[in-house]
């Protein structure tokens, strides 16, 4: 038997049985994670046993599924509430986890033909369709809320109004954007990863793209595990600890990510009105908390606390480190201009991706009678949203920058061999 075809039954190897294992360990990882923010954050007491409800709904939303809310409080009032925010620690545990099993048994190889990793990754693809298929059937459950004391609890009384608000998942809508994540995090995983085989006709990707990918990766977990660190410390000296991990399990990279893009200069806007809260830091509350639209920036920040300022010290440093590690698993004869370039791609389409996933807005109000912003605790607005192209345009002149530092500092180092 030829090597060729040694090596190619090597590849043949995972089969169904991997391929849920994969798709499981991926489950768990994002359901357990999930439960521990949740179960920090007060949501174990949630009535009716809703709290398995609730993990199976915060998973569909780490992977870009749709979670609708909905109300009832009879014929005489009408609720009214939207919610949009993505988990972030749960939906980078599910992808490192997804992205490690999957990588697992593409080891040991130099070239894949597009069939065999096209059947792997199908694989993968349709356990992991039933598997979300399954958690968005269960995501969905109703809530009796209360009306609070005053008028419009004496109104609710003579009228018998039992109010009622739920949540329930787009099913169709989830598949689809669950789909798209995980095509997301093969492809990004293939590229990452020196130790995994590319098809011939993908090979030219490992001189320009894979340095540049996996740098990228390198430069979001960083900023990951330095606020881990940063929560970890708050946790044990400042108190609260239960409030700082459920921060922590469900959308710590939200703001190390946030935190990213406003050391590159970045500027977001945002509001928050009503019984709302910030997760951590609490200068985020304050500078937000108005009546009117509010800038958020470095800037701004700083206005509070000057030590915000330490944002922009760390972009520089871990920027600059990702351009010099791009330049050093690039190929020596990549010409410094060329490192400019492929920096300020990456980093515009990372800051990109910032942007889009990490909007946030909530809101919710009832009107009763035609009364509408009854304000107190019935009626709240919270939102956050970047300035996309400002924040573009800012990537693409520190990746011109860093890059062509990064391939200056790399220039003794480099290791003059072939392609990563």
């Amino acid at each position: 038997m030829s090597a060729r075809a040694s090596s190619d039954q090597a590849l043949s190897r995972p089969g169904w049985v991997q391929a849920v294992v994969v798709v499981l360990a991926g489950l768990v990882a994002m359901g357990g994670t999930a439960a521990l923010g949740l179960w920090a954050a007060g949501a174990a007491d949630l009535p009716d046993g809703a709290f398995p409800r609730v993990v199976a709904a915060t998973v569909v939303t780490s992977v870009g599924g749709v979670v609708e809310l909905s109300g009832d409080v009879g014929g005489l009032a009408e609720p009214a509430a939207g919610l949009t925010v993505t988990p972030l620690s749960v939906t980078l545990v599910g992808a490192l986890a997804i992205a490690a099993g999957f990588l697992r048994p593409l080891r040991h190889r130099a070239v894949a033909a597009a069939g065999e990793l096209g059947a792997w990754a199908g694989k993968v693809v349709v356990l992991w369709l039933l598997g979300l298929l399954g958690l968005a059937l269960v995501a969905r459950q109703t809530f009796r809320i209360s009306l609070g004391e005053g008028v419009i609890s004496d109104i609710g009384d003579l009228f018998g109004l039992t109010p009622e608000i739920g949540f329930t998942t787009d099913v169709p809508l989830s598949l689809l954007f669950g789909l798209l994540w995980l095509a997301g995090v093969l492809a990004l995983a293939l590229l990452v990863s020196r130790g995994t085989p590319l098809t011939g006709r993908l090979l030219g990707f490992q001189q320009s793209v894979r340095p540049a990918a996996y740098a990228m990766v390198a430069l979001l977990l960083a900023h990951v595990v330095l606020g881990c660190v940063i929560g970890l410390v708050v946790a044990a000296t400042h108190g609260h600890a239960a409030e700082t991990f459920a921060v922590l399990l469900l959308g710590l990279p939200n703001l190390a990510w946030l935190g990213l893009t406003l050391g590159l200069g970045a500027t977001w806007d945002g509001r928050v009105e009503g019984p709302f809260e910030l997760p951590m830091p609490h200068v985020l509350d304050q500078v937000l908390r108005s009546s009117e639209v509010q800038a958020l920036n470095v800037g701004t920040l700083s206005e509070h606390d000057g030590r915000w300022w330490w944002l922009v010290v760390v972009a520089v440093v871990l920027v600059l480190g990702a351009a010099f590690v791009m330049a050093v698993r690039s190929p020596a004869r990549v010409r410094l201009w060329r490192h400019a370039v492929h920096m300020a791609v990456a980093l515009a389409l990372t800051v990109l991706m910032i942007c889009l996933v990490g909007r946030t807005s909530a809101s919710y109000g009832l009107s009763v009678l035609g009364i509408g912003d009854l304000g107190g605790d019935l009626a709240g607005e919270l939102f956050l949203r970047p300035r996309i192209w400002v924040a573009l345009g800012l990537a693409v002149l520190w990746g011109l920058v860093t890059g062509f530092l990064g391939g200056l500092l790399a220039k003794r180092v480099r290791r003059r061999g072939p392609a990563p």
